[in-house]
């Protein structure tokens, strides 16, 4: 049975136009300031909002936005006198104030704009998120504590992408087990039903390697699988 990616997510995805290189971020938090920096660092054009004038200022003077306004999300004629209207895609950062991130969400969908993003606290939170239009609803808190307790049950699995519930690529350490042999000898497939991505040594990544590559410890592997296959590999 192939693996059968977030068909939802593809769609959000593939409404995002590459050419796309301007993003408005509503909620300077750790997480919409998190969102903004890393646009910023990316080459992205950033136009961040908050209601809260010491946040608009401090992250106007750290330069990690292109422009920043203080202004009420939840009025429609804030947000069309900012232009936040006229961006394709809006991140709604606004996850611990339920009304408020429910009242914007709906105002950008509403006046069209294409893409939402949406912080959600709550399953209950995120399922409103979902009713007013939003196209894609975060977790950050509730992914960023997986993704602690992974790392300390799962130490050698430096970082994962889940495709769905059910199946993920990870990057891992390759375990002293596998020192030693090829590819061709471990037989991923038919022992873990894992398929091998890329292997790197000296952070050099190789692409679909050659089946007689030998593969060191303390190295990197990268595979793709169920994750319950995946939790049989001999890692920490």
């Amino acid at each position: 049975m192939g693996v059968q990616v977030n068909l939802p997510s593809l769609d959000f995805l593939n409404g995002i136009r590459k050419s796309n290189r301007q993003f408005a971020v509503i909620g300077l938090g750790r997480f919409g300031r998190g969102v903004c920096q890393t646009l910023h660092t990316l080459g992205y054009e950033v136009l961040g909002t908050d209601i809260d004038e010491k946040r608009v200022a401090q992250i106007t003077a750290d330069r990690i936005v292109s422009h920043a306004f203080e202004l009420d999300s939840t009025d429609p004629a804030a947000l069309r006198q900012a232009g936040i209207f006229e961006f394709e895609t809006v991140i709604v950062a606004i996850g611990n104030y339920l009304q408020e991130s429910i009242i914007t969400t709906l105002n950008l969908k509403e006046a069209g704009v294409a893409n939402v993003v949406a912080k959600a606290s709550t399953e209950i939170h995120g399922k409103l998120l979902c009713r007013v239009g939003a196209d894609r609803v975060v977790y950050p808190e509730f992914e960023a504590g997986c993704v602690l307790a992974r790392s300390l049950t799962k130490p050698s699995i430096l970082d994962r992408f889940e495709l769905d519930p059910d199946h993920s690529i990870v990057e891992v350490v390759i375990p002293q087990e596998f020192h030693g042999r090829t590819i061709a000898e471990l037989e991923l497939r038919n022992r873990y039903g894992l398929n091998l991505l890329a292997v790197s040594c000296d952070k050099k990544f190789e692409i679909n390697p050659s089946p007689h590559l030998r593969l060191q410890k303390d190295c990197l592997m990268v595979v793709i699988g169920c994750n319950k296959d995946i939790n049989r590999l001999p890692i920490q």
